[in-house]
């Protein structure tokens, strides 16, 4: 069964930076699509990156654009969301999401196969 599991979130200020962590187990195809998402209290989960591991194609939504960079160290099986410039209103629980299978919209919740279970962000002073 394959695994996802989230780190590093945590509390801080505005303005500042954490790096999130999704490491991915049990899995052996070459080709697939991690994705961030993230929830806030009383919303639905919101897309905030993805890369394709074919090319290294990434996306952004654009509340993240310039703030946030999804990278992968494929030796770790791990996948990286460096946030800076932390805002308020990107507190949340933040979840990795793994596509294995064709998808037509990374922002899609429902195109992801298997999930983390979460961590939590929190922008706050």
């Amino acid at each position: 069964q394959v695994e996802l599991v989230e780190s590093g979130g945590g509390l801080v200020q505005p303005g500042g930076s954490l790096r999130l962590s999704c490491v991915v187990s049990r899995f052996n195809l070459d080709d697939y699509v991690i994705g961030w998402f993230r929830q806030a209290p009383g919303k639905e989960r919101e897309a905030v990156s993805c890369l394709r591991t074919s090319d290294g194609t990434t996306n952004y939504v654009d509340s993240v654009k310039g703030r946030f960079t999804i990278s992968r160290d494929s030796a770790k099986n791990t996948v990286y969301l460096q946030m800076n410039s932390l805002k308020p209103e990107d507190t949340g629980v933040y979840y990795c999401g793994l596509i294995v299978t064709i998808f037509e919209d990374w922002k899609r919740p429902v195109e992801y196969d298997y999930w983390g279970q979460g961590t939590q962000v929190t922008v706050s002073s």
